[in-house]
């Protein structure tokens, strides 16, 4: 896999443009590198796409304006936008940092 986190991920649109679901931050996390999005807890994250298969602990989501990886877990979902869920291929640009 390389620097790939998963080979499918799962989305809202083909496009992963839409968002999924809002949560609340349920503790601070900083990831280990810029793949990742830091908040802290209370925080509103907001979910795009959610990795399937090899590493489904980890979603993809916004903070205000930064935009990375999460583990699911730190999150308590409050809204779903979407019912929708296409699995897609993920893309070597899904893992690089921006």
């Amino acid at each position: 896999l390389g620097r790939r986190f998963a080979e499918r991920k799962r989305c809202a649109d083909p496009e992963c443009s839409m968002l999924m679901c809002r949560g609340k931050a349920m503790q601070d996390f900083k990831g280990p590198d810029c793949r990742f999005v830091n908040f802290k807890k209370g925080e509103a994250v907001y979910v795009y796409y959610k990795l399937i298969g090899q590493s489904t602990e980890l979603w993809a989501g916004s903070v205000g304006s930064d935009f990375g990886y999460f583990p699911k877990d730190l999150l308590e979902i409050n809204h779903n936008y979407s019912n929708e869920e296409l699995e897609l291929p993920t893309d070597e640009t899904d893992f690089v940092c921006f």
